[in-house]
């Protein structure tokens, strides 16, 4: 490594790359987490030697042996952020959070922390290099997967010698089809999603590997994601699938379940109580009881509720449903609230609107 925690990056252009009129032809409808760019960076570790072999290089699959530690443990780590081409250039959103974010589910997982500004080296390289990905249809950007894996070849419980990071990225349009629409949620009454001392906290595979059977529940019952209740009384509101919640109220009180070791910090839910106290308005962190949630929908005094994250931004949520029966947010439409912060948001990242808070960061 050389010195400031910086890597020197080796690069090996693609002579495969995808032709050009293929690559228009793929952005026309690219959906979400579909295709894929024509490189990705990878970067070793080995303990007594640390980061070492940085690379960016083309986009192939990863050779690993059967007992690779990660296929018997579980032991990895991810980030998902997006990269704008706007007016000026192209830039990321809040980047360095997502990196100290990574650093934080490392120690969780008994993982070596990436040194921050590699983190963020490595965005910029490979963005650099696979810069003509990005589709220029609406709500269009370049999704950013940064991943850390135990590559060590082992069995046995502990924590591995070995790592792999890397990163690879995808050109996306919206989240969820139909663009801006109230989605519907159900109530996992027998699934949480994690529990006091556990890895909600983390952004690790296993947390969203143990949603899956609760999201094939919520399909199952015509709806678009699950709500997940707290692990210790199964009556208040953890977060979602993979976003963050929050509740309007009529005076326009915003209000979401704390960070309480068991949520998923959320960069966008973060950014959310950012612009909404700037705008005024009083936001509230504290558990929100789904018998709350229910009758206070039902008498009006929740207006709006909204799902936040990286992939979905702001989205609205019209209707829970669970077995108890389904509540509808006001009029089932998107809320003005919810719609303005979107709004507001989006402007920000996209370079549209003054960014007060420095959270923009040019990478062309």
């Amino acid at each position: 490594m050389s010195g400031g925690g910086r890597l020197d990056f080796e690069i090996r252009p693609n002579p495969r790359a995808v032709a050009a009129d293929e690559r228009e032809a793929l952005l026309v409808d690219p959906g979400f987490g579909r295709i894929f760019t024509d490189h990705m960076v990878t970067i070793r570790y080995a303990d007594g030697k640390g980061w070492y072999d940085a690379r960016v290089e083309p986009r192939a699959p990863i050779s690993i042996d059967p007992a690779t530690a990660v296929l018997h443990y579980a032991q990895e780590i991810f980030e998902g952020l997006k990269a704008y081409r706007n007016d000026d250039g192209v830039t990321m959103f809040r980047p360095d959070a997502n990196a100290r974010r990574f650093t934080v589910s490392a120690a969780r997982m008994a993982m070596p922390a990436l040194p921050e500004q590699v983190f963020l080296d490595s965005l910029h390289k490979l963005i650099e290099i696979d810069r003509e990905w990005f589709p220029s249809i609406p709500d269009g950007s370049l999704y950013l997967r940064p991943f850390m894996y135990a590559s060590e070849v082992f069995l046995g419980v502990r924590p591995a010698l070995e790592y792999l990071y890397a990163v690879i990225a995808s050109p996306v349009g919206a989240y969820f089809a139909g663009f801006v629409k109230p989605v519907t949620l159900w109530v996992s009454q027998e699934y949480t999603r994690a529990a006091p001392g556990g890895t909600g906290a983390a952004k690790c595979g296993g947390n969203y590997a143990a949603s899956l059977v609760a999201l094939t529940e919520a399909a199952a019952n015509g709806c678009d994601q699950v709500v997940y209740l707290d692990a210790v009384h199964r009556e208040y509101v953890d977060e979602l699938g993979g976003m963050n919640v929050f509740v309007v109220y009529d005076d326009g009180t915003l209000v979401t379940p704390p960070l309480n070791g068991s949520i998923l910090p959320g960069i966008t839910r973060d950014s959310v109580i950012t612009l909404a106290e700037r705008a005024g308005r009083r936001v509230v962190e504290r558990p929100i009881a789904m018998s709350q949630w229910r009758s206070e929908a039902a008498s009006g005094r929740i207006r709006e509720a909204f799902a936040c994250g990286t992939a979905a931004v702001i989205t609205p949520i019209g209707t829970v449903r669970s077995a108890a029966g389904d509540f509808t947010m006001g009029d089932g439409g998107p809320g003005e609230i919810t719609m303005a912060l979107r709004q507001e948001l989006v402007d920000i990242q996209r370079g549209r609107a003054e960014d007060p808070f420095g959270w923009v960061h040019r990478v062309l």
